[in-house]
């Protein structure tokens, strides 16, 4: 017979400061290093740091889109871990530090926005209506602000809910991610044409916007997962049972699979169509070295997660879904890097300019979530669904 498990109405629990340490290292280390990769080689570095903004926003964005997926849904077993991709929402603001670098840089990394280059060219030049810098520059700040605003209006009911126990703040919330997730489908795939197919703008692909979709969502799963499962073993989160962390298992199998099933699907129409603007954009990724990391990413973003989390039990085993997260978030870089650097380089070369961003990323997140924890309740105390949520079983 079951038990109900309760979480008492206590204040905030700061998260121990050994975070403080290694995130405010990691950040400052990463600073230095991102700031000599663009004095010595600015270029290069845009590129890198075309691949952290887009990582970030994947880890941003897609938790706000978790949060709303709950409201919309009316899920219960996510309910007491919520506050973990609500804390990864405010990700977003930040946002606005890491694109500001890039519009100092945008003629380093986009061809189309050479006015020589347009007028010679009659496909940049058809596109011109839709890629310039005016408007280009318009749709990033739009973006932001969409992200910014319903972010920050979801952790506000949630967090006020946390005093006042107003179920209405969840009806709320729930209309709110109604207006959101359309906004959220718009905004998303135009920032993936925006920042990383119009590196290549001569190409053409109609399934590009789905395929930045699944790899967003699987990184935001993944983070979510390795903070959530991370903060249960400190106990921090201790009303969570094998059922919610199957929950989680089961969405990043998922999410692995229809990744490799739009990969996939991307591949095969382009090369069954055969059409040289639409297939040179692979053969690149199969040249030069590029092959190497094409193979890799089967591997370490399909392959590898399938079979590890494909048994029942793994799903439930935090050992393995701490490591398939770090795993995932891994090959989420490594899925961003394959898709911007080609552009950049033909033959494939690392360099120690790519070190820092991955510092800044990981050290912002850390500050971040210590942050939050310090402020907010680590559980959605308020919320008329929790005792529902903790009692959850499949």
């Amino acid at each position: 017979m079951s038990t109900s498990t309760h979480i008492p109405a206590a204040p905030s629990k700061s998260l121990p400061p050994s975070l403080d340490r290694i995130g405010l290292g990691l950040l400052f280390a990463g600073v230095l290093l991102v700031i000599a990769a663009f004095v010595l080689q600015p270029v290069r570095a845009s590129f890198d740091a075309v691949v952290l903004y887009l990582f970030m926003v994947g880890i941003g964005v897609g938790a706000i889109f978790l949060v709303a997926l709950e409201h919309i849904t009316g899920a219960v077993w996510s309910v007491p871990m919520r506050r973990v991709p609500e804390f990864l929402s405010g990700i977003a603001p930040f946002l606005v530090l890491l694109v500001l670098p890039l519009f100092l840089h945008l003629h380093d990394l986009f061809h189309w926005t050479h006015e020589e280059a347009v007028k010679a060219d009659t496909v940049l030049a058809g596109k011109s209506a839709y890629l310039n810098v005016q408007f280009f520059s318009i749709r990033t700040a739009a973006f932001l602000a969409i992200w910014i605003l319903f972010g920050f209006l979801f952790v506000r009911n949630s967090t006020k809910q946390d005093v006042t126990r107003d179920p209405s703040l969840t009806r709320s919330n729930v209309r709110l991610a109604a207006a959101f997730l359309p906004l959220f489908a718009i905004t998303l795939t135009f920032t993936a044409f925006d920042w990383a197919m119009s590196l290549e703008a001569h190409w053409f692909s109609t399934i590009y916007g789905v395929y930045f979709f699944s790899g967003t969502i699987l990184a935001a799963l993944a983070a979510t997962t390795l903070i959530v499962v991370l903060m249960h073993e400190k106990g921090y989160l201790p009303g969570l049972r094998r059922d919610h962390f199957y929950s989680l298992g089961a969405l990043m199998f998922g999410f692995v699979n229809f990744w490799a099933y739009i990969a996939f699907s991307q591949f095969l129409l382009i090369w069954y169509a055969n059409l040289p603007e639409e297939t040179y954009w692979f053969m690149a990724r199969w040249a030069n070295g590029w092959q190497i990391m094409s193979v890799l990413l089967i591997v370490v973003q399909f392959a590898v997660p399938y079979i590890v989390l494909l048994p029942q039990e793994a799903k439930m085993d935090l050992r393995r879904l701490k490591i398939m997260a770090i795993w995932l978030l891994a090959a989420r870089l490594v899925d961003l890097y394959w898709l911007v650097m080609p552009t950049h380089s033909p033959d494939l070369s690392l360099s120690w300019t790519e070190i820092g961003f991955p510092f800044v990323g990981i050290g912002l997140i850390m500050l971040l979530i210590s942050w939050k924890s310090k402020r907010y309740n680590l559980v959605p105390i308020g919320d008329p669904k929790l005792q529902r949520g903790l009692d959850f079983h499949l």
